[in-house]
């Protein structure tokens, strides 16, 4: 973050310096978490449903904190440290960001979707990156919070921004656009994630469409051309729409499977065809990889960059991860999250596995609403259906799809939680086995993975 005064930072936010002095200094660092202090920055309380961050102001300011925003002031002010008080410090970090953000004249790309909004963040950043020096959320920093953050992270050096959004709710996205105003706006599909909160997929399509409150009249909007939803909306801007069916204008074909090594694919646009290679399995990858080509020509790529980012490509956390142990054994590691649609896609992954077994290990997957028992059915049945030889399904929700297995022919067992379920999942890793791990984050699977490394490593 470059320096920004305590003028500067008031003015931003609409709030008044309760006891200004001539020598206070600038800040460089903004946090949320009395926890995680850098010396010098500014600590803005965060109140959430059970807790108060102004009651731990004096704590940050003990820590190294130069000041603080606030909605409620302490009872007594420190001369040494400043105090900016504001409405609503939510609301006040927003600000914060949105201003900061202005002092960079490059392109922002603000990307959102039910499924694959980091794996398209890591791709269009892989890209970008060919050419540009790209700054790009880091983690999962694609909320309120994080959002915020991520823009206060921006440097002099940065030529291009890529920034994920997410959300559960109505006003999110338009909450997170106001600060990043794109110039190119990205949606990767419309899926059933949140559908609780939002009622059915035209609810979700809804929300998501948000993102086009902010987006710069000349800007971009780049859409999955083959999500049937996507492709009913109409909008003003220059659209480019990427997939496989034949109105695309960044046109998948020639789609070849490599299994764990990866895919191969052709995309063809207006100005250039490009041959792709995606180190990374699925198919569902060349999604991605064409809405990387359609930002890449629009930010003036040349063909020969583009190519070499998307071969560059490296999946972020425990998303599609292939873990290779001993005797064989594989492992998917795509426990980061999961909802029907990336479930669906990861089976199918496993499935074109070359190795002798296959297993997957299934959790919960959350906010799916009157979705809920019937969708972890759905899962176990695809399961059994592509030929997974043994399901291992871990929750209390997860127990439908130890059913859906189970009665569409495949041989799974339930367990309440991954600890209990463990001894199984080690005695399931034989040797020549691919094993997939999958659930929503909530269900911490990442532990199982670690436990698997440390017995066959």
């Amino acid at each position: 973050m470059q320096p920004m005064t305590v003028q500067e930072i008031a003015a931003a936010v609409r709030g008044v310096w309760k006891n200004p002095r001539a020598d206070a200094p600038a800040v460089s660092a903004v946090s949320t978490d009395s926890r995680k202090l850098e010396s010098g920055c500014l600590f803005v309380p965060w109140v959430g449903e059970r807790f108060d961050g102004h009651d731990f102001i004096e704590k940050a300011l003990d820590d190294g904190a130069a000041g603080c925003l606030c909605a409620r002031l302490p009872a007594e002010l420190r001369p040494d440290k400043f105090y900016i008080q504001v409405p609503d410090t939510r609301l006040a970090l927003r600000d914060l960001a949105s201003a900061y953000r202005d002092r960079f004249a490059i392109p922002f790309v603000q990307i959102t979707g039910s499924v694959g909004k980091t794996t398209t963040k890591e791709m269009l950043a892989s890209v970008l990156g060919a050419k540009l020096r790209v700054y790009k959320t880091p983690e999962n920093f694609n909320n309120d919070i994080g959002t915020p953050l991520t823009l206060l992270g921006l440097a002099p050096e940065h030529q291009a921004a890529v920034i994920e959004t997410g959300m559960n709710h109505f006003g999110e996205i338009r909450y997170l656009g106001e600060m990043v105003r794109p110039d190119i706006a990205v949606i990767s599909n419309i899926g059933d994630a949140h559908v609780e909160f939002l009622g059915s997929r035209e609810g979700i399509l809804k929300a998501k469409c948000e993102i086009l409150e902010n987006l710069k009249p000349e800007g971009l909007l780049v859409l999955n051309g083959d999500d049937a939803l996507l492709d009913t909306v109409q909008s003003p801007f220059r659209t480019v729409r990427c997939g496989q069916s034949e109105h695309c204008q960044a046109r998948i074909t020639e789609i070849s499977d490599h299994g764990v090594e990866g895919i191969t694919c052709t995309v063809t646009t207006e100005k250039d065809v490009y041959r792709l290679s995606i180190p990374a399995p699925g198919e569902h990858m060349a999604y991605s990889a064409s809405m990387a080509v359609a930002v890449g020509e629009e930010l003036g790529l040349s063909r020969e960059e583009i190519v070499r980012g998307v071969a560059a490509y490296e999946p972020a956390g425990s998303r599609m991860r292939v873990v290779r142990l001993g005797s064989g054994r594989l492992i998917l590691d795509d426990c980061y999250n999961a909802n029907p649609q990336s479930v669906t896609a990861a089976l199918e992954v496993l499935a074109k596995t070359e190795c002798g077994r296959k297993a997957a290990v299934l959790g919960d997957m959350g906010e799916l609403g009157d979705l809920t028992d019937q969708a972890h059915y759905n899962m176990g049945a695809l399961a059994a259906m592509l030929g997974v030889d043994f399901v291992i399904a871990i929750g209390e929700k997860a127990a439908r799809i130890a059913d859906g297995a189970e009665e569409s022919g495949g041989s799974a067992l339930h367990f309440s939680t991954w600890q209990e379920a463990l001894p199984e999942v080690r005695a399931q890793l034989e040797p020549d086995t691919a094993m997939l791990v999958k659930a929503s984050h909530i269900m911490h699977f990442e532990r199982i993975v670690e436990q698997l490394r440390e017995a066959y490593d």
